[in-house]
């Protein structure tokens, strides 16, 4: 088995792939960790204070929230990545271990996305749509940049973190779903799908009343989950598994208010789809070049200006020439001599429309196509105008170098080499044999760290097996419980036993919350509507909360207390409430949660009346909360 591994590995470690996917996931990676962190940012006081804003716990908490959505943008325009994905990981590690968000407000990914970050920090995140790549251009502005090499680097970096971060989590998911009633008669996807508290705006009852469709969906997913790790890499499959994986997981995104939870899982896809096909879509978006661009090669701020440009001209419309050479090759720049053409940057179009100055910033823009925008407005008259004064007043005074042959280097000066570099290049690592027999122990350890994880949750607690009924099976069971609690910490290894038997059965019920005004008339807080969803923006972890701690099949009535406070408190100051002078009531509503299909049961349970059950009414920093002595048996 591990020779088989080793073998493997050694065939994916030399064979060399386009490192655009790398890039794109370190892109992805990071703004779904700056939306997160936005989202904390705006439920920063329901969140981290003990009671929102009547009783602050931290006001650096805030601080930290902005100094990681900095870190976060840092990784996603690919801005010192190393330093930016190790910051990244803590932030994740501190946020998560540290404050209320895993305890009452778990994500439902942070820990997933904790395990991406740890492989992150060991692909070569800079090798593509990265500030880093551009910065070492721009150390040595003379030296000849080939524009059509792309970068490459070892088939590794993208099958290792979708083997494990992907492929286990599916298979130990796919384990716990063998044990839930809906899941095993292909319902998984439609019961969740008709419970309101789990349900985004999009109306999708048409699609879940076709049973046959439903069971289809069903059972595919636990056959693709249980399949992937097996199957995805193979080169006539991984079109099929990219395919699906990114429909289930854009369906996530879109009927359920988890978004983040599919956002951050369908950002691992970019490491499964084919490369031929990023070979294909980037034929098609590159077209053909559209504007054509001469520079003074002896200028460094044209040369780091063109390098500049160059790099974000993703599309590759734009082609930069030196004037020096390439002018006599094009007769619409006959009429100007060499000491004009290096006065100015003057650009062709495919027209043989001549262009020079702002007006040739402006059409490369245009000619990028995602700036177009910026190109436009620089053609507006005023703006125009100081455009043009400011670049005079640059391109005027700029230096010129007497170059020769001794200004241009080959390659830029050397610069700190990355843990990718370190752990997969061969001139910055042990030999490749030892490389190879070093990576795959630490893939078995990984291994092991989620089988323990699997068996401990997905088989012996499932199948209630007693796991301390001898001394032996006792030192196993607390030798066990150590090591998840440093896998589950640090690599994010948990069990996925998400929207399970255990969840829904004896959900029949649900609560919401409005008030009274100063009139008597009655109102929903903006938070459960009418119908019983969550509304925008209490999704994500915010929905966790209220829907799988505080009103679950068997409710426990301190935590829905905690949860009600903070939720009049928060909504109740972000409407602009006088708690003290506000009535809550508590409301409950019946639902039903079957394991076999049943039509209309969306709309069934969207529909229906509310009856009051309790009410809640502030004084100071008190909360009077009356509820019935057993609301566990409404």
């Amino acid at each position: 088995m591990y020779r088989a591994l080793v073998s493997k590995f050694a065939t994916l470690y030399s064979k060399r792939v386009p490192a655009t996917g790398v890039g794109l996931f370190r892109m992805l990676f990071g703004l779904v960790t700056l939306q997160e962190v936005c989202f904390l940012i705006y439920f920063n006081h329901l969140i981290f204070d003990p009671i929102p804003f009547l009783d602050v716990e931290f006001p650096m908490i805030v601080f930290a929230l902005w100094l990681w959505a900095v870190v976060a943008l840092c990784l996603a325009v690919g801005y010192r990545c190393q330093a930016a994905s190790v910051a990244n990981y803590l932030l994740w590690l501190i946020f998560v271990n540290f404050t209320p968000m895993q305890r009452d407000f778990d994500g439902g990914f942070d820990l997933f996305m904790i395990g991406g970050n740890f492989f992150l920090m060991f692909m070569p995140m800079d090798r593509a749509f990265a500030i880093d790549a551009l910065l070492r251009k721009l150390r040595a502005p003379f030296a000849i940049y080939d524009r059509t090499r792309v970068e490459q680097v070892s088939a590794l970096v993208y099958i290792l973190p979708v083997s494990i971060c992907l492929g286990l989590l599916y298979f130990d998911s796919a384990i716990h779903k063998m044990f839930a009633e809906h899941w095993r008669n292909g319902l998984g996807a439609w019961l969740p799908s008709s419970m309101p508290y789990y349900i985004s705006a999009v109306d999708l009852a048409w699609l879940l009343n076709i049973e046959s469709l439903q069971k289809f969906i069903g059972y595919t997913i636990i056959v693709f989950q249980f399949s992937f790790p097996f199957f995805y890499f193979l080169r006539r499959l991984r079109p099929l598994y990219f395919l699906i994986g990114v429909a289930l997981h854009l369906g996530i995104s879109l009927s359920f208010n988890i978004y983040p939870f599919g956002m951050g899982m369908l950002i691992f896809y970019v490491l499964v789809m084919p490369f031929s096909w990023y070979r294909r879509i980037g034929t098609w978006l590159r077209g053909k070049t559209k504007l054509t661009v001469f520079y003074d090669r002896q200028c460094p701020l044209c040369n780091r200006t063109v390098l500049t440009l160059a790099h974000f001209d993703v599309l590759r419309r734009v082609e930069f020439k030196p004037a020096q050479v390439h002018a006599i090759e094009y007769p619409a720049l006959a009429e100007l001599d060499e000491q004009q053409l290096l006065t100015d940057l003057y650009a062709v179009d495919s027209e043989g429309r001549v262009y020079a100055g702002v007006d040739t910033y402006a059409q490369i823009l245009i000619a990028m196509a995602y700036p177009a925008p910026i190109g436009w407005l620089m053609n507006l008259p005023l703006l125009h105008g100081w455009l043009y004064r400011r670049y005079r007043a640059i391109a005027d005074s700029r230096a010129r170098l007497a170059c020769d042959v001794s200004c241009v280097t080959e390659t830029a000066p050397d610069v700190a080499f990355s843990w990718y570099e370190r752990v997969f290049e061969p001139e910055h690592a042990t030999p490749a044999r030892s490389r190879i027999h070093k990576i795959a122990k630490v893939v078995v350890v990984l291994l092991f760290f989620q089988f323990n994880s699997s068996i401990h949750y997905g088989l012996l607690y499932r199948l209630h097996v007693d796991t301390r009924q001898t001394m032996l099976a006792g030192m196993l069971t607390d030798a066990s419980n150590g090591i998840l609690m440093l896998s589950h910490t640090f690599l994010g290894i948990t069990p996925h036993a998400l929207y399970l038997h255990d969840h829904f059965e004896g959900y029949d019920r649900i609560l919401g919350i409005t008030y009274l005004n100063a009139d008597g008339e009655e109102f929903w807080l903006p938070f459960v509507n009418r119908q019983g969803r969550l509304l925008a923006p209490n999704w994500g972890r915010v929905h966790s909360m209220w829907a799988n701690i505080a009103v679950t099949p068997n409710i426990d009535e301190v935590r829905l207390k905690k949860f009600i406070m903070k939720v009049t408190a928060f909504w109740g100051k972000k409407s602009g409430l006088d708690l003290e002078n506000t009535q809550f009531i508590i409301k409950m509503k019946r639902t039903r949660a079957p394991s076999s299909w049943e039509k209309d049961l969306r709309n069934n349970n969207l529909s229906g009346d509310w009856e009051a059950i309790g009410s809640a009414a502030w004084s100071g920093k008190e909360i009077k909360i009356s509820l019935p002595k057993d609301i566990d048996s409404l």
